[in-house]
């Protein structure tokens, strides 16, 4: 772990993994809902980063940190979002044969397992979702679409991820949802936020 200030009143915690950075902002928000942390207006996590804003003393809490025992992830601390999805994406029959599987196992592989978002990013309402063993990991399309549907399912290294807006993308496409990833009229406006656990429900409709 290696605490970087950013400017008066920003801290930005390197770790060495992304359970690490999950670990650590679950702590992060069950201390601040406790009371045991001092005031601060943004906890943001990333890959393998947290960064806090609006710490009136980022060296103090720099110099705690090392002493706090940080226990691990317990994936059945948060809410679950059901997606339902329509396996149907034009780079699923590809997945499955970087998996060693057929689609049909492929599918039953990615609605089998419990996602968490990890952070989000990119575009409103984007999660990166973690949970697919190492092995399932696949690399992003050597040339990206110019244009990925809104409400696509995809995958990239060990991330699984929706699309919450149709836009330019080098995920591998497997499905798609009518899910609401975003709605500024919604609170909260995001379905996903760091910390969620997600599963994924097939419907009927795969090519």
């Amino acid at each position: 772990m290696r605490s970087l200030p950013v400017g008066d009143h920003g801290l930005l915690i390197e770790l060495d993994s992304g359970d690490a950075a999950e670990a650590l902002h679950a702590e992060l928000l069950r201390r601040s809902a406790a009371r045991q942390l001092p005031a601060v207006r943004e906890i943001v996590p990333a890959a393998r980063t947290v960064f806090l804003d609006g710490l009136d003393d980022p060296g103090r809490l720099a110099a705690e940190l090392p002493t706090w025992r940080i226990p691990p992830l317990r994936r059945g601390d948060s809410k679950t979002v059901e997606v339902p999805v329509r396996y149907d994406g034009p780079d699923l029959a590809e997945v499955a044969e970087v998996w060693g599987v057929t689609p049909e196992e492929a599918v039953r592989v990615h609605s089998g397992t419990e996602f968490r978002v990890a952070f989000c990013g990119f575009a409103p309402g984007f999660g990166y979702l973690t949970g697919l063993p190492e092995r399932y990991q696949v690399p992003r399309r050597a040339t990206p679409r110019t244009r990925v549907p809104v409400g696509s399912v995809a995958l990239a290294g060990p991330y699984t991820g929706v699309y919450p807006r149709s836009s330019p993308g080098g995920w591998q496409l497997i499905g798609t949802t009518d899910a609401v990833l975003w709605n500024a009229a919604r609170e909260p406006a995001a379905l996903f936020a760091p910390g969620t656990r997600v599963r994924f429900a097939p419907k009927e409709g795969r090519a």
